[in-house]
C-alpha cells in the first residue's frame, strides 16, 4: 500500500500538472483554435449558466492542488480515504483532459461519454470517502480530500446535463416536439429532483450549495427566456430550504449528543 501511495503521489502530481497545462492551451486557443466558452456559445441552449458561474473551476483546481500537495505530507500518505482515492483521482485528471481534447475538437458525443465517465469516477471518489472516512475524522481529511471532491462532484452532476442537452442541440434533436423552453425545464427539474434526493439522503451541504450557485447562474443567463429563469429561481430556493433543513437537523443532533 506503501509503494502505490509513493507512485500514484508523483502520478497525480503529474496529471494534475498536464490537467492544467491543456486548460491554459484550450483558453489560448490552442486546441482547435476556439476557447472553451466560444464552443459553448455556438450552441445557446436553455441551460447554459451565465459565465461567472465558471469561476467555481478555480476554486476547484486550487482545492485539488492542495490535495496533491497533502498526498506529499506524512499525513497525506498514511491517511485511509487518501489510499482508497489517490489512484481515481489520477483516472479524473486524465478523463478531465480527455474532454478538454474532445471539446475543442467539437466531438460532442465523445465529450459526453467522458463526461460521464468523469462523473462515474467522481462518486466512486465520493463513495469510497464516505466509506473510509468515519466520524470523528481528522481535519486534513475533512478540508483537503472530502471538500475537494464534494464540490468537483457537485460542479461536474450540472455540467453532465449541459454537455448532454449541447451534443443533443448540435445533433438537431428534435425535442420529442417540445419547445425549447419546454425540453429545459423539464432536464431542469430531473436534476434538481435528483439534487434534493442526493443533498437530503446524503445531507451534503457542499453539493447543495454548488448546484444552488449552478442554478442561479441559469437564471441568471436566461432572463430572456422568463418561464426557465423564473424556474430556475424557485428551484433555487427549494435547494436552500433543503440546505436549512440539512443544517438544522445536524443542529439538533449534535445537540442530543452533547446531552
Amino acid at each position: 500500500m506503501r509503494i502505490r501511495i509513493i507512485v500514484f503521489r508523483w502520478l497525480n502530481m503529474i496529471s494534475f500538472l498536464a490537467m492544467i497545462a491543456v486548460n491554459i492551451a484550450a483558453e489560448r486557443r490552442l486546441l482547435g483554435g476556439k476557447t472553451t466558452g466560444e464552443i459553448s456559445a455556438q450552441y445557446p441552449v436553455l441551460i447554459t449558466p451565465a459565465g461567472y458561474a465558471f469561476l467555481i473551476w478555480t476554486v476547484i483546481y486550487i482545492l485539488l492542488l492542495l490535495y496533491v500537495v497533502y498526498g506529499f505530507t506524512k499525513a497525506g500518505q498514511e491517511s485511509k480515504v487518501n489510499q482508497a482515492i489517490c489512484h481515481l483521482f489520477f483516472v479524473s485528471c486524465l478523463l478531465n483532459i480527455g474532454w478538454l481534447v474532445a471539446w475543442h475538437y467539437e466531438r460532442l458525443a465523445s465529450s459526453v461519454f467522458l463526461m460521464l465517465v468523469l462523473l462515474f469516477t467522481l462518486i466512486t471518489i465520493h463513495i469510497r470517502t464516505k466509506d473510509t472516512m468515519r466520524e470523528p475524522a481528522a481535519l486534513s481529511d475533512k478540508w483537503l480530500v472530502r471538500l475537494p471532491f464534494r464540490i468537483y462532484l457537485g460542479w461536474i452532476s450540472v455540467a453532465v446535463i449541459v454537455n448532454i442537452a449541447v451534443a443533443l442541440y448540435a445533433s438537431n434533436w428534435d425535442r420529442f416536439g417540445l419547445s425549447e423552453t419546454a425540453w429545459a425545464i423539464i432536464m431542469l427539474s430531473v436534476a434538481v429532483l435528483l439534487a434534493i434526493i442526493v443533498v437530503v439522503k446524503e445531507r451534503n451541504i457542499v453539493f447543495a450549495a454548488v448546484f444552488i450557485w449552478a442554478i442561479c447562474a441559469i437564471g441568471v443567463k436566461q432572463l430572456a427566456y422568463p418561464a426557465v429563469a423564473y424556474t430556475s429561481f424557485a428551484y433555487a430556493l427549494a435547494l436552500i430550504v433543503a440546505l436549512c433543513w440539512i443544517v438544522a437537523r445536524k443542529k439538533q443532533e449534535q445537540a442530543v449528543i452533547s446531552r
